[in-house]
């Protein structure tokens, strides 16, 4: 099917809109119907077809790229198929950024911002912040409000983190150097504009929002202490939520959308934006989840997210992008991208080259890999600009320009930070770790085969042997000294190895367990929450 051929398809759609003006209250309101169906339709299509295109790339382009793609081709502003006012896909819109951001909240540590490296992205991200805004107020000669300023230098300075995750993974960063760091700068990257939308953004005056944010993060630390003090007091509480998280009740995602609906009502009680709320209930949840359930919890937030609400939220983001504004203003759209980097990008980078953050980052390239990735961003700026536009701050053609912009950074900086990579660094996993990748075979092999025999019970006996005269031990038959390498091990030997390959298991076993009674799991219901512990 051609682009003539699409175009026609709108045609009917079209039609029904302008129908809605000269019907009746009832026939309207099928006809919207109709409508909204319509556009679930096509919002659905680009959904399905996103994750193909981006395989299609080899990942190079992520599928959040194409979702806007996507979106901004059967938008109003192209096509014409869709439309993100239609019915209840405004309501949807907002749950799918809900999700996205209880999504990243979820993935916080937040015990790893309290360390030096921690701190020290707390402290960049300020100056990010600060020279964003002062960047905006430069350009424009101050002819804007300051709370416009505020909310460029909050787009300018966030990083997307649930984006660059499967990238860092297709990338080999993962749990490398580099990718930890990220994750810290990410974290920040995002927890941070949060807190600035909801504080800066607001219609309070500034004193008026610290306090209602305080408010709400009071009720955010009453929400967080309720499920644990039921958990503890509660009989039979605790085995009821393992049993049921592995059947079609889904307990842990029930209470999931739970936390979500309680914060985000309260959010809009006192007047602060959803994504607040959003994100401290992944907090929340991310705390009253086991260590080793994690991943797990993870995966099914992850299916229930992307399957649909998520992918929504970016497909109608990118039906309010217009083409002919980005078209008609590529100097703009590449001032957006640099400005970007020179904002988030080079203070990261010199934070790295001339202070000690605690990354361990130790090349040149690591450093400017880590740039790269943390000037990435994309959902917080779709979020700042729908809410600068909707309040009057941005005009929807400086919002098209700055979404389009996160895009192409989303879009570029990954590429370009594995290609430095590539190129100038190749490192093996023993410049990552400092040990040889030899020992590391072998302390895995170690662990590997301690865990087994701790599960399994298989745990040989070792039988001395008798002293046996054989030539390959102490002299050879002309008296000459053998090289102890060609001598068998002894069974004292033997029995030492076992004893401290079963002693390195026990450790793990333990700090597992005691890992799992910390967040308030009983170690004896681990096989049912977590089967693959």
């Amino acid at each position: 099917m051609n682009v003539l051929d699409v175009s026609q398809l709108a045609q009917p759609l079209a039609a029904a809109h302008t129908h809605i003006l000269a019907a009746g209250p009832h026939e309207a309101s099928g006809v919207e119907g109709t409508a909204q169906y319509v556009s679930i339709f096509w919002v659905t299509l680009a959904a399905l077809l996103s994750p193909i295109m981006s395989r299609l790339t080899g990942k190079r382009i992520p599928d959040v790229v194409f979702l806007l793609i996507c979106g901004v081709l059967i938008g109003p502003n192209v096509l014409g198929l869709a439309s993100g006012s239609d019915g209840g896909i405004p309501l949807l819109k907002e749950l799918g950024l809900g999700m996205l951001f209880l999504i990243a909240g979820f993935e916080i540590n937040v015990d790893s911002l309290r360390n030096r490296q921690g701190k020290s992205a707390i402290a960049t991200w300020f100056i990010c912040f600060a020279l964003g805004v002062l960047g905006a107020a430069l350009i424009t000669g101050f002819a804007k409000g300051f709370n416009t300023y505020i909310a460029v230098g909050i787009a300018l300075s966030s990083t997307a983190l649930g984006t660059l995750l499967p990238m860092l993974k297709s990338h080999g960063a993962a749990g490398t150097r580099v990718g930890n760091a990220v994750l810290v700068h990410g974290a920040v990257g995002e927890l941070f504009p949060i807190f600035a939308m909801s504080l800066l953004l607001s219609s309070y005056s500034p004193g008026l929002a610290i306090l209602i944010l305080l408010g709400f993060m009071a009720i955010a630390v009453v929400t967080a202490i309720i499920p644990h003090r039921l958990l503890q007091k509660v009989p039979g509480l605790r085995q009821i939520m393992a049993v049921e998280t592995n059947t079609t009740s889904q307990l842990v995602l029930r209470l999931a959308m739970f936390l979500l609906a309680t914060l985000i009502m309260f959010t809009a009680l006192f007047g602060l934006d959803a994504v607040l709320g959003a994100f401290a209930a992944g907090i929340i949840m991310r705390s009253l989840t086991p260590v080793g359930a994690l991943h797990m919890i993870t995966a099914r937030l992850e299916t229930v997210g992307f399957t649909f609400m998520i992918p929504l939220f970016f497909v109608v983001s990118g039906m309010g992008i217009n083409p002919s504004v980005v078209a008609s203003s590529p100097l703009l759209l590449a001032m957006v991208v640099i400005g970007i980097l020179l904002v988030r990008g080079v203070p990261v980078f010199i934070a790295e080259r001339f202070t000690n953050t605690g990354s361990g980052l130790q090349s040149m390239s690591e450093k400017v890999e880590l740039a790269l990735y943390s000037a990435a961003g994309l959902p917080i700026i779709v979020a700042v600009t729908s809410i600068a536009t909707s309040s009057g701050l941005l005009e929807s053609s400086t919002a098209s320009l700055l979404v389009a912009g996160g895009a192409l950074t989303v879009l570029l900086f990954p590429l370009w930070a594995a290609a430095i990579k590539r190129a100038f660094r190749s490192q093996t996993a023993e410049d990552e770790s400092g040990v040889s990748k030899r020992a590391q075979i072998d302390a895995l092999k170690a662990h590997r085969n301690a865990t087994v025999k701790l599960t399994t019970g298989m745990i040989p006996a070792v039988k001395p042997t008798k002293e046996t005269h054989s030539p390959l031990r102490g002299n050879d038959s002309s008296g000459s000294p053998v090289s102890p390498r060609l001598a068998p091990r002894s069974s004292t030997v033997e029995k030492i190895v076992d004893v401290d390959i079963l002693q390195q298991g026990q450790e793990h076993k333990e700090q597992a367990h005691e890992d799992i009674d910390i967040n308030g799991l009983d170690t004896g219901n681990v096989g049912e929450l977590i089967p693959q512990m």
